[in-house]
């Protein structure tokens, strides 16, 4: 295909709102690109690129890649218009933000794909990246007199080695929502408990040992609600959920939130366990994919 792929500029997003208003009409979810376009345009540094592909002076294409950590990169909001896909420019668009990845440093870099979105899941594949793991959200009403029934604390060094040893750290292969960027996932290290604990956003919750831990990660605005998020939920059995589920409340309830979302791994035990501990689960997993870096096959168009 004649056409250039070169970073994104403010002037774009009116061709960029427009492909991407009925991303998913079949389901009647709002894509959040209209929104916040202008600003990933604005505000692209070292760190983040927005690129689009440009036919003519007209942005008909657009993908967002973010370095997240030393070696960790993240690829999202790949949208074609729809008189351009079936043609190759997804997988030109993915290999030139595998590229500045890797030329940034970065081994892995990974993207989120509901689990319904089929045809996302089969382009991924596609383009190089493999299964990672699965997680679903645990929906928690704040409440200031719930109970843990447990001691809770914020020892960061206790919610460490509890969670190299967790069956949730396994299941998720070490990660948790990044700090910094909403709807991305790295691998959860020592400072990330040692920064939530300095903002009192730490959780441990404590009985005969360490048996569970939650992670706060943000507060946002979602449908004249206010929530927090937290960006991992693990515990050792159904009574340390029952335990988190409810600090977790208390902790929303004192940051003025109406609701929580935790996330949980995706496996029958935490799922139900969630259930059990009377939180709303969603309804549908989100799948995290990784391509590896290393592979000189994998990512061979920049920009």
């Amino acid at each position: 295909m004649d056409l250039t792929l070169r970073p994104a500029r403010v002037a774009d997003h009116d061709d960029v709102a427009a492909f991407t208003r009925d991303t998913w009409p079949e389901r009647e979810l709002e894509d959040y690109l209209p929104r916040t376009f202008r600003a990933w345009a604005e505000s692209d540094d070292d760190t983040k690129r927005t690129l689009v592909a440009d036919d003519d002076g007209h942005a008909v294409g657009v993908i967002q890649g973010v370095h997240l950590t030393e070696r960790e990169a993240w690829v999202q909001a790949l949208r074609v218009h729809p008189d351009y896909r079936d043609r190759g420019l997804a997988r030109r668009l993915t290999d030139a933000v595998l590229s500045w990845a890797r030329e940034r440093g970065a081994v892995v870099c990974r993207n989120l794909v509901f689990s319904w979105n089929v045809a996302s899941l089969s382009l991924a594949r596609g383009v190089g990246f493999d299964p990672t793991t699965e997680f679903r959200w645990a929906r928690i009403e704040a409440d200031s007199g719930a109970d843990p029934g447990l001691d809770v604390c914020a020892d960061p060094e206790a919610g460490w080695t509890f969670w190299a040893d967790s069956d949730a750290r396994d299941h998720l292969r070490g990660l948790t929502i990044h700090p910094s960027e909403a709807w991305t996932l790295s691998e959860l290290r020592p400072a990330d408990l040692e920064r939530a604990a300095g903002v009192g956003g730490l959780i441990i919750v404590q009985g005969g040992g360490t048996r569970g831990l939650a992670v706060r990660n943000r507060a946002f605005e979602a449908d004249d609600e206010r929530w927090t998020e937290y960006a991992v939920g693990a515990w050792a059995d159904l009574d340390a959920a029952r335990a988190l589920v409810a600090a977790v409340a208390q902790d929303a309830a004192t940051l003025d939130a109406d609701r929580a979302r935790l996330l949980v791994p995706e496996t029958p035990r935490f799922v139900t366990d969630a259930a059990a501990a009377r939180a709303d689960v969603s309804g549908d997993p989100d799948f995290v994919l990784a391509a590896d870096l290393t592979d000189p096959d994998v990512g061979d168009e920049g920009v």
